[in-house]
């Protein structure tokens, strides 16, 4: 594996020339590792592949991280003149989803070449900038330092992202690295059961304090919120617990859907998870990272929360109970309840930071209180719609990054995965995707007090007009 510093440097540091010194390793680290990752592409040509319809050719993500500081730099005045102001444009809009009759083959895109002589510059500026920006201990969120943090953070979201779109690239573009290894430990199903929590009072968000960390704008302010009695799987669901969904034909019976599922299965011909390839005998084989490999039955499966929903529909009509996806409250219950609950989970109990393996572990590795992976292996969806807490505040050098994500449309996403790694593995962090997206995410149920189907769309429903009028 690649050698990685991956927790976040603080923001309160005592020493400046430390700081100095820990930034600019961090920086680098963060460079170096995105870059690693398209090492895996099989050559340049590849750059220019999209792995979905609704996404661009990866030469755009390529790129767009690099222009991202150049950009964030300038927004925060510590940077005047831009390097390739042609770049800081067409790679600066276009991450999230494009509809399906999109034509992102009729942008002339620059050679790989040409984006990596533009990554070096900005490899170099930022460095520069780093060693010879004045400093002042604490960083705040109006320090030019800040937008370096944010840089930084920002390419670590998409180490991850671009591991997903990796990861759907069809495997004759992708080649085997030993610094991505895959886990070589799978087996047989591991039978779930559920594990009560009592009732209790849980307290979220940053408040206005940075805690010393970073932090993206939808982690301040505070929420409060009263968590009744409820029940969680000790387990993440696995490939096994999930085949016997897809086995009763869950994909093909239309009631265990929603309207929103029933359009990602129409769109998308889904007949089974997204890493799951069919054979013709009937069973499956697994899509990892680089390679195929048999299916890892006692991996926890990767789905879309429409798909988790879905699961959760047939196992309640099944056992007779109601099954749902955990509420973001609940999740910090189970992550309380636990030895996790400092700031930054710790990798060496959780499959996190690329620290063990590119690819998910047995669920029955990590164990944490009562329950296992809590935190890592795969991110968690939840029921729960992004939202501001209160006392939200957008941070003007990024004013799209969470307003967006408040339309009620988008699910959070909780615990990190193998290929989480900075940020994303702080307690407080928030991280929400449409419900149809494909990411390194599972999912574990639970049964308690909560909202009925018909209250969540009315919910989603309000959220949406709400937003609208503020945001749209």
């Amino acid at each position: 594996m690649i050698v990685k510093q991956m927790q976040s440097v603080r923001l309160d540091g005592k020493n400046i020339e430390n700081t100095r010194i820990q930034l600019r390793h961090y920086f680098h680290q963060s460079f170096d590792l995105f870059e690693s990752l398209f090492d895996l592409l099989q050559s340049d040509e590849v750059f220019y592949r999209q792995s979905e319809p609704t996404r661009h050719p990866m030469i755009f993500y390529f790129a767009h991280t690099a222009i991202f500081y150049v950009n964030k730099l300038i927004a925060s005045g510590a940077m005047e003149e831009r390097i390739n102001p042609k770049f800081e444009s067409l790679f600066a809009v276009g991450v999230d989803e494009m509809t399906w009759d999109a034509e992102s083959g009729s942008f002339a895109w620059p050679s790989v070449k040409e984006v990596r002589e533009y990554r070096n510059r900005v490899r170099a500026c930022v460095d520069e900038m780093i060693s010879t920006l004045p400093m002042t201990l604490p960083i705040i969120k109006t320090d030019p330092f800040w937008a370096i943090w944010m840089g930084i953070e920002h390419e670590r979201i998409h180490i991850e992202t671009s591991s997903v779109l990796h990861h759907q690239m069809p495997l004759e573009f992708i080649r085997e690295d030993a610094r991505f290894p895959i886990c070589p430990l799978w087996g047989d199903a591991i039978e779930n059961e559920m594990v009560g929590f009592d009732a209790q009072e849980i307290h979220l968000g940053k408040g206005v304090d940075d805690h010393g960390l970073y932090g993206w704008d939808n982690e301040y302010g505070t929420a409060t919120y009263h968590v009744e009695d409820f029940e969680a799987s000790k387990y993440l669901v696995s490939n096994s617990e999930f085949m016997d969904f897809v086995a009763a034909n869950g994909y093909g019976i239309q009631r265990w859907w929603d309207d929103e599922g029933l359009k990602y299965l129409r769109i998308r011909n889904a007949t089974c998870p997204p890493f799951w390839i069919p054979q013709n005998d009937g069973s499956f084989k697994y899509r990892a990272l680089t390679c195929e490999i048999d299916m890892p039955y006692n991996w926890p499966v990767e789905v879309n929360a429409l798909e988790a929903e879905a699961f959760c529909r047939w196992k309640s009509a099944q056992d007779g109970a109601v099954y749902r996806l955990p509420t973001e409250a609940e999740w910090r219950v189970m992550v309380d309840q636990g030895d996790i609950s400092k700031d930054i989970f710790d990798d060496s109990n959780a499959n996190l930071n690329f620290a063990h393996y590119a690819s998910s572990v047995p669920i029955d590795t990590f164990v944490h209180g009562k329950l296992y992976d809590v935190v890592g292996n795969v991110w968690q969806w939840t029921q729960t719609q992004m939202d501001g807490f209160e006392g939200f505040a957008t941070h003007p050098w990024y004013d799209d990054f969470s307003e967006p994500t408040f339309d009620g449309k988008h699910n959070m996403i909780k615990g990190g995965s193998w290929a989480s790694t900075g940020n994303e593995i702080v307690r407080e962090s928030r991280y929400a995707f449409r419900r149809h997206f494909i990411q390194h995410a599972g999912f574990r149920y639970v049964v308690g007090e909560g909202e009925s189907e018909s209250q969540k769309y009315t919910r989603i429903a309000e959220m949406y007009t709400s937003w609208a009028k503020q945001y749209g």
